[in-house]
């Protein structure tokens, strides 16, 4: 009976695709995606993908590719915007040059827990939309990487022992977290990083243990990670609005149902991920432990100064985030 009905309902599929092939209703779509294939993110669009082609019924089939192998990191919002790519993954972060919002997520010891990082997404979920909307996009969903801590070559105990070192920067926060500690930063996407310690243009940086396992760090000299758990910066998955207004009401369907699932699990598989790559770290040689009490107080002074300078130039829209984050 079980064998009749599923053979049943991969006939049913099998039609439904061959007739969305006959009369024009297919499309292909293919996604960009930064983080290498091995990594959670692209696992979990990966499967995002999959779902959207059997919901569809082959009506819409997703394509996705890791490793910036179609459009690097840096390139893959713009490609959306444009049009070169129908959808793809993105640090949103990583432009809070072009909206301070943008960033909301990488406010220093703001959110600094999964828990935290959901209830902070789901204030700023209207206003990232707002800003997405005027960029010709739609956010489909968002995943946050688990919590951020710091890389070194070497034994970090204070902020004085930072100053002077190159370090991989991924957004402006970073950047200007590099700065307030009197390290040197070089902006660096992820696919890049392992070269970027094994020449030496790199001796630290500030990511998830994800980052630093999927890159596999410690082959590259990288002997301590600290966790600080600064923040949640969080993937998002962006839509063309022309591409998604293309769509027939069943493909829209398929594609909003399985968003909804791939944020859930997404969630479910960063929190299993941080243990495992802390872990995996530490199999590499490396020592993951806590920060100092001292680093941590230290840290979280800059962290008080980057929320000051969020708040003046995001403006009113960002202050009523973080003034509902904080109720």
């Amino acid at each position: 009976m079980k064998l009749t009905t599923a053979l049943l309902a991969t006939t049913a599929m099998a039609f439904t695709a061959t007739a969305a092939l006959a009369d024009g209703h297919a499309k292909k779509w293919d996604m960009p995606l930064a983080y290498s294939a091995s990594n959670f993110h692209s696992e979990n669009a990966a499967e995002f993908a999959k779902c959207v082609g059997e919901k569809s019924g082959g009506a819409l089939e997703i394509v996705t590719h890791p490793g910036g192998s179609l459009f690097k990191g840096g390139e893959i919002k713009r490609a959306i915007q444009t049009g070169q790519a129908p959808i793809g993954e993105r640090l949103l972060s990583a432009h809070a040059n072009e909206n301070p919002v943008f960033g909301i997520d990488s406010v220093p010891f703001l959110a600094t827990s999964f828990d935290d990082s959901v209830k902070l997404h789901g204030i700023a979920k209207a206003e990232l939309e707002k800003a997405l909307d005027e960029q010709n996009l739609e956010l489909l969903y968002s995943v946050p990487w688990p919590p951020q801590g710091l890389y070194f070559k070497k034994e970090v105990n204070s902020v004085a022992d930072m100053k002077g070192l190159k370090f991989r920067a991924y957004n402006a926060a970073t950047s200007r977290l590099a700065e307030l500690t009197g390290m040197q930063p070089t902006q660096i996407e992820a696919a890049e990083v392992q070269q970027a310690f094994s020449t030496n243009a790199v001796e630290s940086m500030v990511s998830s243990g994800a980052t630093g396992y999927d890159r596999k760090v410690f082959e590259a000299g990288v002997t301590n990670y600290y966790e600080v758990d600064a923040w949640l910066p969080r993937n998002s998955v962006l839509v063309n609005k022309d591409a998604m207004a293309s769509l027939k009401d069943d493909q829209k369907a398929a594609l909003t149902e399985c968003a909804a699932t791939a944020e859930a699990s997404g969630l479910q598989k960063s929190k299993d991920y941080t243990q495992f790559t802390y872990d995996g770290l530490r199999k590499g040689g490396m020592t993951v432990e806590p920060a100092s009490d001292g680093l941590k107080t230290e840290l979280q002074a800059i962290g008080a100064t980057m929320t000051e300078e969020f708040l003046a130039s995001a403006g009113d829209a960002g202050k009523a985030i973080v003034d509902e984050f904080n109720k």
